[in-house]
């Protein structure tokens, strides 16, 4: 009985030691890495899955902004982003992020056109991603990913690209911007965190 209550004792202080220092593991090693949640997000669907991997995995969570915004309007956003992707133009951006204090960055995006959006390819243009771990994130308007993960890889073929996630947003279309909330957002959070589970975060 007194040696069952010594086993106990010493099971008890491994478990509160690996919860102060951490069990070394392959998971805990990717925990360990500079973490950069970068998103673009016009109805607020993507923000609001960047914001709930944030809470998970921590790090540092940036919204990625223009240095000329898009129009408002609906079609003329769509006429314009269309535009673009015919010519290959690469719209400047606002913001700015020094990669080289990253190792694993989220790239958070809605599917335009069922490509992936101009100035996620302007950020990917960046020089600094190789050796980096890179995780695609989205939200759409019930059509899927497209071509945008495929792109996205191609745009950094000197880093790993690891599993994305994807959900169902808004369908700006039809005036049904941000639906995040709710069943809508608990469910989200719940596949977010599984997800990221399955990553090893």
């Amino acid at each position: 009985m007194k040696k069952k209550l010594i086993d106990k004792k010493y099971l008890l202080i491994f478990a509160v030691i690996c919860s102060l220092f951490g069990c070394a593991d392959a998971q805990d090693k990717e925990k360990d890495k500079n973490v950069l949640i970068v998103y673009l997000s016009r109805t607020n669907n993507t923000k609001f899955i960047a914001e709930s991997i944030h809470k998970r995995v921590g790090g540092t969570i940036l919204p990625l902004e223009l240095k000329t915004p898009y129009p408002e309007d609906y079609k003329a956003i769509v006429d314009q982003v269309t535009q673009e992707n015919e010519s290959g133009f690469l719209p400047e951006l606002k913001t700015k992020i020094n990669l080289a204090d990253y190792d694993v960055i989220f790239v958070g995006f809605p599917t335009w056109g069922m490509r992936l959006p101009p100035p996620i390819k302007s950020f990917l243009h960046a020089d600094g991603f190789r050796g980096k771990t890179i995780i695609p994130l989205n939200s759409n308007a019930g059509y899927g990913i497209g071509s945008s993960f495929d792109q996205l890889k191609a745009l950094v073929p000197n880093s790993s690209v690891l599993d994305g996630y994807s959900t169902k947003g808004g369908v700006e279309r039809d005036t049904i911007l941000n639906v995040m909330e709710g069943e809508k957002a608990k469910q989200v959070e719940a596949d977010v965190l599984n997800w990221l589970e399955r990553l090893g975060f």
